[in-house]
């Protein structure tokens, strides 16, 4: 399927449907690694031809109504560039807040948000390896 690597039981694919109909994803595109940042709400979608979105779920309710299971708005939904290549890994920094994506060449990107939007802050690019998770 388009995520598979989003596999959360029911909320997972409660958060797919959602996303599919609030995400402009470009037609034909897949979607190659799905990440969601349950705690802050971001969710990372990386796919093919380099493409990598970042989105922000604020959500009512507190405790388990949390997240998917609770009303929630798209507040974000930013393109990402720096990635050529389908985005294959992506992984959360809950600490310090980033996030760290690769892509199938081995080019491994670190982001961070800075008023409010993504951006660049460190570039790796391991030319002979691949990263396949974080």
């Amino acid at each position: 399927g388009r995520v598979a690597q989003l596999r959360r039981g029911g909320a997972a694919a409660h958060m797919f449907i959602y996303l599919n109909k609030k995400i402009a994803i470009p037609n034909g595109v897949k979607l190659r690694c799905c990440q969601w940042n349950s705690e802050q709400g971001w969710i990372a979608c990386g796919g093919e031809g380099g493409l990598l979105k970042v989105l922000k779920l604020e959500s009512q309710g507190t405790g388990r109504e949390r997240g998917i299971a609770g009303s929630s708005n798209l507040t974000m939904n930013q393109t990402l560039e720096g990635h050529t290549q389908a985005v294959v890994c992506a992984a959360w920094n809950d600490v310090y807040k980033k996030l760290t994506t690769s892509d199938e060449t081995g080019l491994i990107i670190v982001w961070m948000l800075h008023k409010g939007m993504w951006f660049e802050e460190m570039i790796n690019n391991r030319n002979k390896s691949v990263v396949r998770d974080m």
